[in-house]
């Protein structure tokens, strides 16, 4: 294998990611949300968990990351927790009126950051750029 030209490949992946996360990241924000805020969003309005753990592990946040953010949407009304009637030690999550359209909101951001992110692509180049995407995870995966 020849040497590699330039800076690491995972270095430019790493900084364009950056880019590309605080740029969504801050277009949440000024729609009135934020990324945690809006996977925990998503994940309530498409899929019926059963517990706060199923919550936490489709999301991937975690413990005391997991909770603080429900506390800071529960106190906004975006949500609400109660026990679960069969199991006291379970919580269950659900959106309130508030959540859902505070959703509704962030779901019209994120379209638009994705069509501003597809820009000048044609079909073909992002299903290239996704199997280049999916082939540099495999690469670094067990």
């Amino acid at each position: 294998m020849p040497a590699p030209q330039g800076p690491p490949f995972g270095t430019h992946l790493t900084r364009v990611a950056k880019v590309v996360s605080g740029q969504f990241d801050a277009a949440l924000t000024a729609a009135g949300g934020s990324l945690p805020v809006w996977l925990i969003l998503m994940s309530l309005e498409t899929t019926r968990f059963g517990n706060q753990r199923g919550l936490a592990a489709a999301i991937g946040i975690h413990g005391a990351t997991l909770t603080h953010h429900l506390n800071a949407m529960e106190r906004d009304g975006l949500l609400t927790r109660r026990r679960a009637d069969d199991n006291r030690r379970v919580h269950v999550v659900e959106l309130t009126e508030t959540g859902h359209a505070l959703f509704l909101k962030l779901r019209d951001a994120a379209v638009d950051f994705d069509r501003r992110l597809r820009l000048g692509f044609t079909p073909a180049e992002l299903a290239a750029v996704s199997a280049a995407l999916d082939r540099l995870a495999s690469n670094v995966t067990d």
